[in-house]
């Protein structure tokens, strides 16, 4: 199941071309429920290439079995070989349960923010003002969801 859009990929390529910010950083679109309740479908996310890794980040990285495919995971655990990445969501799988210790050089960097767009049908003043306080966030390591995801 994808989790980043393709297209984003893309984007972050062209806009490298302009200069050194552009080749640290990437945007992409979150798709598929895997990250709920820390992202959502249709999030967007701005990742910090090569960033050093720490257990509880989350992460974007190639697939194992599917490099053309990119996903993003909390990093749980660090093992011999790589990371053991989780999703948030407990029910809706494809991390390291299925596919195993994810190798370092799979790991493209660290989500540093993300972005969370109006939904249509949100037109209510209490709706937009909920939406303008948390529509954009840094995005920090949480040390206490990846010990609770390890325990299961």
């Amino acid at each position: 199941m994808p989790e980043l859009s393709q297209e984003s990929e893309h984007g972050s390529e062209h806009e490298s071309e302009r200069g050194g910010i552009a080749k640290l950083f990437g945007w992409f679109a979150v798709t598929g429920p895997s990250m709920v309740p820390t992202l959502y479908h249709g999030d967007f996310l701005v990742v910090r290439y090569g960033n050093r890794v720490r257990v509880g980040d989350i992460v974007v990285l190639r697939h194992p079995f599917q490099q053309d495919l990119l996903v993003v995971k909390r990093a749980a655990e660090r093992r011999e070989g790589g990371w053991w990445v989780l999703g948030d969501n407990s029910f809706a799988g494809g991390d390291s349960t299925d596919y195993g210790t994810v190798p370092h050089d799979l790991i493209l960097g660290r989500v540093r923010f993300r972005y969370r767009p109006l939904k249509p049908g949100q037109r209510s003043p209490l709706a937009l003002l909920r939406w303008a306080v948390s529509a954009a966030r840094l995005v920090f390591s949480d040390r206490s969801a990846s010990s609770r995801l390890r325990a299961r």
